[in-house]
């Protein structure tokens, strides 16, 4: 018997016996206030956040923030956010997602978000690359605010994961929370080592 042949039979002898999967229909984590716990979350992930009453806002909002004014390329796919034309790149114009290297800020929808972590549920059913999210050097999500859960528990079932719907159709969908950032090296924080350098959110009155 080979020494791999007696490692194996060693394990088969010792496997550890199956248990019941855990009970998920639980009180998880509420808050008082989902929207402030979503603000201080994102805030502590290198994020900013705020509640707005409209889009409106959001296009003066922008006007205010130093690397929107700079920017020289921008793709907005949240209709009624207003772009100085001669900035304005049409996603859908473009088919080699390589060419979104250019790109200083995406102004793109959520679908939802956690109060928990602070994170937020984007997917590709307006955006015709996924390669935006990451490749663009700021980042703007708007939602509505009253799309806001409060834990991940209340989360997973509206990603839709798992359904018929899901398997049938090509889908992709992740989780943002806060900037690109690492800390792996020397324990020290570095916001946009991989992708976005920054990330806004707004939250959309109803």
């Amino acid at each position: 018997m080979s020494s791999r042949d007696k490692i194996l039979n060693s394990i088969n002898k010792h496997l550890v016996p199956s248990v019941p999967l855990p009970d998920m229909n639980q009180d998880w984590i509420q808050f008082d206030n989902p929207t402030e716990q979503f603000l201080t979350m994102l805030s502590a992930v290198g994020g900013r956040g705020e509640v707005v009453p409209d889009l409106a806002t959001v296009s003066a909002k922008l006007h205010e923030e130093p690397f929107y004014n700079k920017a020289a390329q921008i793709c907005s796919l949240v209709p009624g956010i207003e772009i100085s034309g001669d900035k304005t790149i049409d996603l859908n114009a473009i088919d080699d997602p390589h060419q979104l290297a250019g790109i200083d800020f995406a102004i793109v929808p959520g679908e939802f978000a956690v109060a928990e972590n602070g994170a937020i549920w984007v997917t590709d059913a307006s955006v015709k690359h996924k390669a935006l999210y990451f490749i663009a050097q700021h980042v703007v999500i708007v939602l509505k605010a009253s799309e806001l859960v409060h834990n991940m528990h209340e989360a997973y079932p509206r990603t839709g994961l798992g359904s018929d719907e899901f398997r049938q159709s090509p889908h992709f969908g992740v989780f943002i929370s806060g900037p690109s950032k690492t800390a792996d090296i020397e324990q020290s924080l570095v916001i946009g080592a991989h992708g976005a350098r920054s990330l806004l959110v707004f939250l959309i009155e109803d």
